[in-house]
């Protein structure tokens, strides 16, 4: 029996009146404007040109994006946009992927090392890894605030009640008789002539929230690593860091997730995070492993 759960009915729209802007497309302009400042002051301490932070940021912000996307569109719903491959393009439609993002952001970080760093894509990688475990603990409450990817139906004595997500929007503004889905989920939340409806919405797991707290752990941990020894100048150390506890942490939490949808309901006993996930820690491991003997903590730390 749930004793304790958060009835969960936050306006996905920044201003309440309209569909847009978003916070979930906030949270992934405020993850990328505050990684840009947190590169700053790394390639400052590296006595590295400034130039590169925003050239940096121009790339990953495209690359990230772009990767994104299109890994949304081919890992969890081709069978839909191979027969609609125009709907590819709609980004503000919502569906971005992590694992295409990441795909994304290397690959934008491979034109960079050729083409304005000259360095090892493994610096470049290494560097951007810091600020984006930040960026992904915002985008998960980005996700939080439009109450998507919610987490499976629980019976521990705390969780969240989706209700934006649980109850459908025709329905709510039909039943409710109001003009709005903001008034209508107000009153099924608040009048109690809707209670009933209130207590058949299953309390869920907050997968969300325990993704981004995860992260934000996740970035305390490499801003130590970066700052107080020397695995800045380990090449890989600190991505492979980010690729083991990043998605090492997404392949469990996944166990809490409701399906995606698309091609997660047929992949047998992983869902397509998860066997996403696999080959990512794995990269990390080893890049982890090769240096692990010669992490060191800074003496002057």
């Amino acid at each position: 029996m749930n004793l304790l759960y958060i009835t969960w009915n936050f306006n996905p729209s920044v201003i309440p009146s309209y569909d847009v802007p978003r916070w979930y497309g906030l949270m992934w302009l405020l993850g990328y404007l505050i990684g840009l400042k947190i590169l700053e002051r790394m390639f400052k301490h590296e006595k590295v040109p400034m130039e590169w932070a925003d050239k940096t940021f121009m790339y990953v912000l495209i690359g990230g994006i772009l990767g994104a996307r299109i890994g949304h569109c081919l890992f969890y719903d081709w069978g839909y946009y191979s027969q609609n491959p125009i709907e590819i393009l709609y980004i503000w439609q919502g569906g971005l992927a992590s694992h295409g993002g990441a795909i994304g952001i290397i690959i934008a970080a491979y034109i960079l090392s050729k083409k304005v760093t000259k360095k090892s894509i493994l610096w470049i990688v290494d560097r951007i890894a810091v600020p984006t475990s930040f960026a992904g603990g915002l985008i998960r409450l980005g996700n939080l605030f439009n109450s998507e990817i919610v987490g499976k139906e629980t019976t521990s004595s705390i969780g969240f009640k989706f209700i934006r997500h649980d109850i459908p929007v025709n329905w709510a503004v039909e039943q409710t008789g109001k003009s709005s889905v903001n008034d209508a989920y107000d009153a099924i939340v608040n009048n109690p002539a809707f209670a009933d409806v209130l207590v058949s919405v299953p309390v869920r797991y907050p997968t969300q929230l325990i993704e981004a707290v995860a992260y934000f752990i996740i970035f305390i941990l490499m801003m130590l690593l970066y700052w107080k020894t020397n695995a800045k100048n380990l090449l890989g150390f600190l991505v492979g860091t980010f690729f083991v506890t990043i998605f090492g942490a997404r392949f469990f939490i996944e166990y809490l997730k409701i399906e995606q949808g698309g091609t997660d309901s047929n992949l047998g006993m992983f869902n397509m995070g998860q066997y996403l996930s696999i080959p990512l820690v794995l990269i990390g491991l080893y890049l982890i492993l090769r240096h692990i003997k010669s992490l060191k903590v800074n003496k002057n730390a």
